[in-house]
């Protein structure tokens, strides 16, 4: 079946999808990456963390609108050799590696999802930037990209 047919209007069929949140980008080395979008497209940084969970030191960096949060970009590099995202970057390089959407919900919209015969990578949420809860969704359902979902954490203050 087709992506389109079978996953048509999943906003509707997933209650709680909020919209875009993020895109994630691998890097080899997250001082550099964080220079060039600093410095080269004015980007601030709002927040640095190393996620051990998931094996990554991470960056997110936002656009500035009227001195409000805009578009968030999160660099990501691996802190282990075995990690996951290590293997990415040693096979395809360093790049995009997610598109990430708030959803209220992540449990709920995993289970969703995969009632819809979609690939959720994890069994339970697992921990995300600044205490929110994530999903991934696996690359070979939604057209070669990885998905993930985000709930953001009541107290966080870029929450919504």
């Amino acid at each position: 079946m087709s992506m389109t047919r079978r996953h048509s209007d999943l906003r509707a069929r997933v209650p709680g999808l909020l919209g875009f949140d993020h895109v994630g980008i691998a890097v080899p080395d997250l001082d550099a990456a964080i220079t060039f979008y600093r410095d080269l497209l004015g980007l601030h940084v709002i927040h640095r963390e190393e996620n051990l969970d998931q094996q990554v030191a991470e960056a997110m960096l936002s656009t500035r609108e009227n001195g409000l949060l805009g578009s968030q970009l999160q660099l990501v590099m691996p802190l282990a050799e075995d990690s996951v995202l290590n293997r990415f970057l040693m096979r395809r390089g360093a790049g995009l590696h997610h598109v990430a959407y708030a959803v209220s919900d992540v449990r709920s919209a995993s289970t969703i999802l995969r009632h819809c015969g979609v690939r959720v990578l994890y069994d339970a949420p697992r921990a995300g930037t600044r205490g929110s809860q994530i999903n991934f969704v696996h690359p070979k359902d939604t057209g070669g990209v990885l998905l993930e979902l985000v709930e953001h954490a009541a107290a966080d203050p870029h929450n919504g």
